[in-house]
């Protein structure tokens, strides 16, 4: 993974990381959200996933991974490729911070919303996040993934 703070990180680097960010300041309140979104390029499809940390009114950090994939343009499968991307990401979240004793809540966003063509996706995609055990966003409110990892994926 990747942060514009602490450069390369390995996954497990991401976990201490998140951890010390936490635990720097343990009495003020966290949100953790995980989005994910694609672009097309000549290339192909990146795909970027991005894990963002809030400390509620005290600013954040974020990580980032990036995969390219052949190109996909089915707008329905991308959709499900970024979800599977976050929601995969956000189990192993989970798990590593219930293994150190910090559990804490993990929003999905996703790059949906109730205008243009991913609205006949909403109830799929959430019904798939929810039954994962997680809450979600859709946009506008799905800031990691309609901001960050839109940014990052152009």
């Amino acid at each position: 993974m990747y942060s514009q703070t602490y450069g390369n990180v390995s996954f497990d680097k991401v976990i201490e990381l998140l951890l010390k960010y936490i635990n720097d300041f343990p009495d003020y309140e966290y949100k953790i959200t995980v989005g994910s979104d694609s672009q097309n390029n000549q290339f192909g499809t990146k795909i970027v996933t991005v894990i963002a940390i809030c400390r509620v009114g005290k600013g954040g950090i974020f990580f980032y991974d990036i995969n390219n994939h052949k190109r996909i343009t089915n707008l329905s499968y991308k959709i499900h490729k970024e979800t599977e991307y976050s929601l995969n990401i956000a189990a192993r979240l989970a798990e590593e911070l219930i293994k150190n004793n910090t559990p804490q809540e993990i929003e999905i966003h996703t790059d949906i919303g109730k205008n243009g063509e991913t609205s006949k996706l909403i109830s799929e995609i959430i019904g798939w996040i929810k039954s994962s055990g997680y809450n979600f966003k859709i946009k506008p409110d799905s800031y990691t993934s309609s901001t960050i990892a839109n940014k990052i994926s152009k």
